[in-house]
């Protein structure tokens, strides 16, 4: 993203004011690595409180951030002054030092190479590099099918073409994006900071912001499509409707319904990137038919929808209606919220802000500033910094990390409540946070907010039936409405629905997940159907374990190439994962589950299946996930951490024929 025309235009006031925005830990840990200055490594590092998670490292002497801030904008002077040429990092083994000084903090060493990917100085560093040269008539006949066009399914075609490995990606919808090419409903927007939310070949495109809206996410997703060309791989407008593992010609039949109508495609690989947030779930509500005005799930928002005037009713409680709720309260003549379970919203300053125009400034004129700062998003996400707040404690009870969360959520309802003890009572959670998805909310524009307006209610009452007018609760009481909003989540449980595979000897997935619901190896690999690799499939939610979805999707990603790599050098047919290892991988997630806050029995929302199973959330520390899924053609080192769970190696879990 670096724009060297505009460094050299930039005068000295304007390169000065610019550096004022900068981090000025992140920024003597860059300049460090670009000059060697080894005077910023004596600077004195202190720390400022970051609300529950205690205290994070800054500099916060006046005259150690002077110096930093002075010494950036020498190096941009100097650099606008030579004519701006093309810069290189500087030496790697300069590099641990200059990325601890960014941070403030010590990085283990078996966990090094892990951040030095979150650099992302090699974009495409969690993609495929051949070991051996392929044989050119074997690759040019071998094909993959990716099934969706939404963040893994685009970074899985990105990283397929770099390779060379031919490729067709199925897509449901006309257009690529995703959840965020379907979701467009008022006040859409992510929940996790963009900086780690887009991918490591992310760095070339410019965030107007920390935590982007959908329509922000929806453009990264069709510039991803167009800056690596691979809106002619793509086939729109189709649909998945069934799968069939061929056993003598070890190939994957698969059906599609297209414009053309039913059509059977064949590959040697299928990598479904589905994700389980995509099948919208719309409750089966009495009288719902007799409705008189339109109604529609969040996922189905209609374009152009005219709210002013209207009234409308909001079905549901989780994130969505919870982002929604404070955009509709200033579009809408009123605005009724049916809840049945209030959720903790974690307050975090700047959410609805955009960047200020100094810090994109920076983003496009400091070289590698924007690698730096991801590195710096993605340590706040680092495991021990989340861990603690999903983790129960020896007794069972939730742990002091999680109290000290629970108290910070608190903090803004009593605050915002203070006069209003009736909606305090209604909006505060009974479980401990965690244990369904914390909604990241503005301190000055949120849900709470909405509340307090004179034309927005809350009814906890149990909904009993829709009639024409609107809806009615169990009290007797019929809460007129023109519009009708379902809120109410995805079938998120039900992963790959809904469609029909079948692997080796015709069984079908819905069998081997008969037991208690969807389970993987390592989220990725099923026993008896080979060449399938799920990306963001079972239990790959990082939910607490470290790093971002994003992050997780691209070390899947590596690992199906890589075994792909032994199909079509190899000159192998096929790769599966023994039964053995998808139950001894299973049975020691389900013993960690047991140990985290989102896995209490009284729980009603999608982190527990029917089953009372999590089939979503992780709950392995992001760093065993890096190492498992680094490289199972690599040496299988028996001493290492998470070897009696694991051994995604060929020859180990993993089987070649």
């Amino acid at each position: 993203m670096l724009n060297p025309k505009e460094i050299l235009t930039a005068s000295d006031d304007e390169i000065a004011d610019a550096v004022q925005y900068g981090n000025p830990l992140v920024l003597r840990g860059l300049l460090y690595q670009l000059t060697g200055d080894e005077s910023l490594r004596d600077l004195p590092v202190g720390s400022v409180p970051t609300g529950f998670r205690g205290e994070t490292p800054a500099i916060t002497d006046d005259g150690a951030i002077a110096k930093v801030r002075e010494r950036a904008a020498a190096y941009l002077r100097n650099w606008r002054d030579a004519g701006a040429p093309e810069l290189q990092i500087g030496p790697f083994e300069r590099l641990p030092v200059a990325m601890e000084l960014a941070l403030g903090a010590a990085i283990p060493e078996p966990e090094r190479e892990m951040w030095i990917e979150q650099l992302a100085l090699d974009p495409m560093v969690r993609g495929l590099d051949w070991s051996r040269r392929p044989d050119r008539a074997r690759l040019e006949s071998f094909h993959v099918i990716v099934i969706g066009a939404g963040m893994s399914g685009l970074n899985v075609a990105a990283q397929l073409k770099r390779a060379g490995i031919p490729f067709t990606v199925l897509e449901k919808n006309a257009a690529v994006g995703g959840t965020w090419h379907e979701n467009r409903y008022p006040g859409a927007r992510v929940d996790s900071p963009s900086r780690t939310y887009f991918n490591a070949f992310s760095t070339d495109f410019e965030l107007p912001g920390g935590y982007c809206p959908q329509h922000v996410n929806e453009r990264y997703f069709n510039w991803v499509a167009d800056r690596f060309d691979l809106r002619d791989n793509i086939a729109f407008n189709t649909e998945v409707r069934s799968m069939q593992w061929d056993e003598a010609s070890a190939m994957w039949s698969v059906e599609v319904q297209c414009p053309n109508g039913v059509q059977f495609l064949h590959a040697n690989v299928v990598m479904p990137c589905v994700g389980f947030l995509n099948r919208p779930n719309v409750p089966d509500i009495q009288g719902a038919e007799t409705f008189a005005g339109p109604q529609f799930h969040t996922a189905r928002w209609p374009q152009d929808l005219d709210l002013s005037g209207k009234r409308v009713a909001v079905i549901g409680s989780g994130a969505t209606s919870y982002q929604m709720m404070p955009v509709l309260s200033k579009q809408s003549a009123h605005t009724t919220l049916f809840m049945r379970t209030p959720r903790w919203c974690v307050e975090t300053p700047g959410y609805l802000k955009p960047f200020a125009p100094q810090i994109t400034w920076l983003d496009r004129n400091f070289p590698f500033l924007v690698n730096f700062n991801r590195l710096a998003a993605s340590w706040r996400a680092r495991p021990e910094a989340l861990m603690g707040q999903i983790s129960l404690d020896e007794e069972g009870h939730a742990s002091a990390d999680n109290e000290r969360m629970r108290d910070y959520c608190l903090g803004l309802l009593q605050r915002k409540f203070a006069d209003r003890q009736d909606l305090l009572a209604k909006m505060r959670p009974e479980l401990p946070p965690m244990s369904s998805r914390p909604i990241v909310v503005d301190s000055d524009d949120n849900v709470y907010d909405a509340l307090l307006h004179d034309e927005v209610s809350l009814v906890t009452e149990p909904i009993e039936r829709i009639t024409a007018q609107g809806v009615q609760t169990a009290d007797g009481s019929l809460h007129e409405a023109d519009i009708i909003v379902y809120a109410t989540g995805f079938r998120a449980n039900d992963y790959l629905w809904p469609m029909d595979i079948r692997g080796l000897g015709g069984r079908s997935l819905a069998d081997l997940w008969s037991k208690d619901g969807a389970r993987a190896y390592i989220g990725t690999m099923l026993p008896g159907f080979p060449n399938l690799f799920v990306i963001y499939g079972p239990n790959m939610n990082p939910f607490g374990t470290g790093l971002s979805v994003t992050d997780l999707q691209e070390m899947q990603t590596r690992f199906a190439l890589k075994c792909i790599e032994q199909l079509v050098a190899g000159e192998h047919r096929q790769v599966d994962v023994t039964h053995e290892a998808y139950e001894r991988f299973n049975a020691e997630l389900d013993r960690r589950h047991a140990g985290m806050v989102y896995t209490d029995p009284r729980i009603t929302n999608y982190y527990l299946n029917e089953f009372g199973r999590c089939t979503v959330n992780s709950g392995f520390d992001v760093r065993l996930m890096w190492n498992w899924l680094r490289d199972p053609s690599g040496p299988a080192d028996q001493t290492s951490e998470g070897w009696d769970i694991a051994r995604p190696h060929f020859g180990a879990d993993l089987e070649l024929a």
